[in-house]
């Protein structure tokens, strides 16, 4: 389903498990197996235009032509360090693809974007780049690492979230038009403390049991 600016993905498997990732009674072993399968169906879209490649595959009977994922390197890249959930999920589908890590946190009071730590592949320029951030809510984050992404000569990226606020899709679409976000949901309104709401509160901490 096209949101504007946002692909938000409707199918009934990742509406139930999203519902169920939003309820505070979710344990953060439930939390973190919901957040695995929602990354893997989101996968299935946001790898749709992968390019392939024709290969000779020989079958129980015969020869025949087929296709496989062609040689054009993958990137995983997950914010720090909630964006470590999703990327179980991803590698189940693409188990050749590359890992980088970017390390941004949300200044408390200013609520901007600040980079403390950076590790990207060799190759991240020609790779197909799969940001990975559970919560875009104010959208500073995901800017600032679009920007620096880009700053390397990074060409095809995409942003993937489980919720997303409408406030940072329309920020990330007036810095940057052309990089397509993936989302499971979209909540309206960011609290005081630019918060998703209803969202399902602090994905980092729900993962890995920090609340």
């Amino acid at each position: 389903m096209q949101n504007k600016s946002a692909f938000v993905f409707d199918h009934p498997l990742i509406q139930h498990k999203i519902s169920l990732l939003r309820s505070k009674d979710t344990s953060p072993k439930d939390f973190r197996e919901l957040t695995e399968e929602i990354s893997m169906l989101i996968a299935y879209e946001v790898t749709r235009d992968l390019p392939l490649k024709e290969v000779e595959v020989e079958t129980p009977l015969a020869k025949t032509r087929t296709k496989v994922l062609s040689d054009k390197p993958i990137a995983l890249v997950p914010i720090l360090r909630a964006g470590l959930g999703m990327v179980s999920g991803f590698q189940k589908l693409l188990p050749n693809a590359r890992v980088g890590h970017l390390g941004l946190y949300r200044d408390h009071e200013t609520h901007l974007p600040v980079e403390y730590y950076c590790k990207l592949p060799d190759d991240i320029t020609e790779s197909v780049v799969i940001v990975l951030d559970p919560m875009f809510a104010t959208g500073g984050s995901a800017t600032a690492a679009m920007d620096l992404l880009i700053g390397k000569g990074c060409k095809d990226i995409r942003l993937v979230c489980m919720i997303a606020a409408q406030y940072a899709i329309d920020v990330m679409y007036k810095l940057h038009p052309d990089i397509p976000i993936f989302c499971a949901a979209v909540d309206a309104e960011l609290n005081e403390n630019a918060y998703i709401v209803p969202g399902l509160g602090d994905a980092g901490d729900r993962i890995f049991g920090t609340l």
